[in-house]
């Protein structure tokens, strides 16, 4: 090997440092997107152009220039280049408020390495037929491989998607022999449009007041997530396990079901979420009871009879049904006499079979986690928890991180619902701060992933924040434009609407709007692939 290669291999440093970082964010984005599951990736690239685009490094271009120089300038050139580049794009990543850090997961390493040997290939080519004539189209080349960063890691995707399959399926008939394993484990499934992870940890910890109940942490709601967990963190104390379900598509909730068979399933509430994705809402009706179609005969549903989604549905399954409700009073358990405060909520639950009424009080706030709590009420009745360690079950209930969950900031008072937020959820967190005494203000970036939808939700979502708000801080121009409209259509003052480019900057702005009673409710915190700046 000449001097010249061993100048080319160095001059190639600079442009490795970038391409680590460049790397680096676009599996950040890879990964939000669920590894491109339904294109997910795909789309955001199509959707963000100018984001993936426009980048400093498109100035590669510069190279065919250097065609016409000679070996040594266009090597000084591209060294100068990457080096100006590195620095510029360091420097913007350093300044974004980044909300999901990339997390290293054994698929993100495979990925790292199929990623690094697709550019390995080519300046691998390059050194063994070097030809200092042809070195600006070296540069040339790889100048464009690392422009097209994005574009490498989904073909990188692609290229891992046999061996992912590998791996799953490895895991997957773990998971399954271990359940196997654990014959007087029973499992609960919980899936809905909505208010699954709230419902899976209100029903753990009332039945953890009696039994040994474990459930799957967090959001893993995945067949991945639950494979995880079951090969992770399940042990053989448990009575009962309940998983959480998650889909966005067709047959997704029935091929979790085959692979932990539940005995007992509570669907929380049917909506637009995901509608994106559903395409329609029937198709989401029909997805969230491939659940409780996939009951035993011998098990429990619970369903929600305030939802007509559920109670126009014709359930293909035998299985006992309990119906829970509030409004609706020919429901078996439902809930009367809600009374809420900044701390607490208070109501009446009544039994049908036997017509009494009894008092419950719960730190948790909003009319969504009421419907929760009677869900778990149900199930922890039926399981043969007695009255009071129902009672002592709801009061020991802890508000879930960023759904509607009492925060303080200084001497702010949070109401903090920035998870995944839905029309539902959303009218029903502003009934909340409604009922707060002091002054109101609502931040947010609106709503995502509904689809045909998403603009006459927002827009609503805009009318409902002028009835209740002091003051708006919107997050994102375009994303948040019909929230805007709405707003507008109820006069709300321009001079209290708020923008802003990133949630990070919205506690700046609230310690400049604030008083000595303030109530800020965060609704929805999108993750980093929508961020406009």
């Amino acid at each position: 090997m000449n001097n010249m290669v061993y100048c080319f291999l160095v001059s190639l440093i600079p442009m490795v440092l970038h391409l680590f970082v460049k790397t680096n964010k676009s599996l950040q984005m890879l990964q939000q997107n669920w590894y491109n599951n339904d294109n997910r990736f795909i789309k955001w690239i199509v959707k963000n152009k100018d984001k993936v685009f426009l980048e400093v490094d498109m100035f590669f271009i510069i190279f065919v220039v250097a065609l016409f120089t000679n070996a040594t300038l266009s090597m000084v050139l591209f060294i100068v280049f990457y080096c100006f580049v590195a620095i510029m794009y360091h420097n913007k990543i350093k300044k974004e408020e980044t909300k999901l850090n990339i997390v290293y997961t054994s698929r993100v390493k495979r990925l790292i390495v199929t990623i690094s040997i697709l550019y390995f290939i080519p300046i691998y080519v390059m050194v063994f037929t070097f030809d200092q004539v042809n070195i600006a189209y070296y540069y040339l080349i790889i100048g464009l491989l690392v422009y097209l960063n994005h574009i490498v890691v989904l073909i990188a995707t692609y290229i891992n998607i046999p061996i992912e399959k590998q791996v799953m399926n490895y895991y997957k008939n773990k998971a399954i022999r271990k359940l196997k394993q654990m014959s007087n484990l029973e499992v609960i499934g919980i899936t809905g449009s909505y208010g699954k992870t709230s419902s899976k940890n209100i029903l753990n910890d009332i039945l953890n007041i009696k039994f040994n109940s474990f459930k799957t942490p967090k959001n893993f709601n995945t067949p991945v997530g639950l494979i995880t967990t079951i090969n992770n963190y399940l042990d053989k104390f448990s009575d009962y396990f309940i998983a959480e379900m998650g889909a966005f598509k067709r047959g997704e909730i029935k091929e979790l079901c085959d692979l932990v068979h539940p005995k007992y399933g509570i669907l929380t509430v049917i909506g637009d979420a995901h509608l994106e994705s559903f395409k329609t809402i029937e198709n989401t009706q029909k997805t969230k009871f491939e659940l409780i179609e996939s009951l035993p005969t011998d098990g429990i549903g619970v369903l929600n009879r305030d939802d007509v989604y559920q109670t126009s549905y014709e359930l293909n399954n035998d299985c006992k049904i309990i119906w829970i409700g509030i409004d609706n009073k020919d429901a078996d358990i439902y809930a009367t006499n809600i009374k809420l405060n900044n701390d607490k909520t208070e109501f009446d639950c009544v039994f049908k079979e036997d017509g009494k009424t009894y008092p419950f009080e719960t730190k948790l706030l909003g009319k969504a986690n009421i419907y929760n709590i009677l869900a778990g009420i149900a199930l922890g009745k039926y399981f043969g928890l007695s009255l009071e360690q129902l009672q002592a079950g709801v009061r020991k209930v802890s508000p879930v991180s960023n759904r509607l969950e009492m925060k303080k900031y200084g001497n702010v008072n949070l109401i903090d619902d920035s998870y995944n937020s839905n029309p539902v959820g959303a009218k029903m967190a502003l009934d909340v701060l409604d009922m707060m005494k002091g002054k109101k203000i609502v931040a947010t970036p609106g709503m995502i992933e509904l689809g045909s939808r998403q603009y006459e939700a927002n827009l609503e979502f805009g009318k409902q924040i002028a009835k209740v708000a002091d003051e708006v801080i919107l997050v994102g121009k375009k994303q948040t434009k019909a929230i805007y409209e709405g707003l507008q259509i109820e006069d709300f003052k321009e001079d209290k609407i708020h923008i802003v480019n990133d949630v990070m900057e919205v506690f700046k702005l609230v310690n400049k709007l604030k008083d000595d009673n303030t109530y800020v409710l965060i609704e929805n915190d999108l993750p980093d692939i929508f961020n406009e700046r």
